[in-house]
């Protein structure tokens, strides 16, 4: 069997930088087995595999380890791949997602835009060793939580920069992921998100993520539409909306690799 396969840098417009996502067309669904192979063998922090279907594509991703419920970063490479390699005239994709959810992304110039469910994040206690689990040299200012993603609320981009976290302590928070946000200094909001637990230590720029910090900085800063940085090492900037129930999530997206799987 030969496969399709693309690897593509999304949420940056240059090379290297963003995250990288593998993008897999098959004409069906491989069985899970063989679908978690092929991601671990792509090794990346995300694959999306992409089937047609009458009027849209279905759309499942994961982790060299495991399938997740929503990958933002892949959607917008599987998106991209397609609008740029396949379909050049139509303006968006619509995706059945593999846990039900119609996920639409359009093309807006050179930028590709995620409509997704907004995921409003409640405030709750910090979790018992998060903070020596990331080095934080101050406790956070606020804690929240939604979507499986403990968010720590903390002063300044440089407290989010020099987080050092502990993999093997943070992944005994497992299911949940971990991030760390502040208010920006060229952006609106800043943050990093790990989830050891999903096999991905750090994950470089997470679309999923905003649908969480989205609602929460729209409401501290009083603005639906907002400009985030997440300061990995290969860092990553993405467009992002309040839109009701919804967020949408905008991005560039560069092409890194087309080659056959054959399996």
């Amino acid at each position: 069997m030969r496969i399709p396969l693309f690897h593509v840098d999304a949420f940056t417009d240059r090379p290297f930088h963003g995250n990288s996502a593998a993008v897999c067309l098959l004409d069906s669904w491989l069985d899970d087995a063989q679908l978690r192979k092929v991601a671990a063998e792509n090794n990346l922090s995300a694959t999306a595999f992409v089937v047609p279907a009458k009027n849209l594509y279905e759309l499942r991703w994961f982790t060299p380890s495991c399938e997740v419920r929503l990958c933002g970063h892949a959607t917008m490479a599987a998106a991209f791949v397609l609008l740029t390699q396949y379909h050049p005239r139509p303006d968006s994709i619509l995706f059945q997602t593999g846990f039900h959810d119609l996920v639409t992304v359009s093309r807006q110039g050179s930028s590709f835009c995620m409509d997704l469910p907004a995921m409003q994040p409640q405030k709750c206690a910090a979790p018992v060793g998060i903070t020596q689990a990331l080095e934080l040299q101050t406790p956070p200012a606020e804690v929240v939580h939604a979507n499986q993603v403990y968010a720590l609320v903390v002063n300044s981009a440089e407290a989010v920069r020099s987080v050092g976290p502990n993999f093997a302590l943070l992944e005994k928070f497992h299911p949940n992921a971990i991030a760390v946000t502040a208010p920006g200094t060229n952006c609106d909001f800043v943050s990093r998100y790990f989830a050891p637990g999903y096999g991905v230590p750090e994950d470089p720029v997470t679309g999923s993520l905003h649908c969480v910090l989205t609602p929460y900085w729209a409401k501290r800063l009083s603005r639906t539409q907002l400009h985030a940085r997440q300061l990995s090492e290969r860092e990553g900037e993405l467009g992002c909306e309040l839109n009701g129930d919804r967020v949408l999530v905008k991005g560039n997206a560069v092409l890194m690799m087309e080659a056959v799987l054959e399996i």
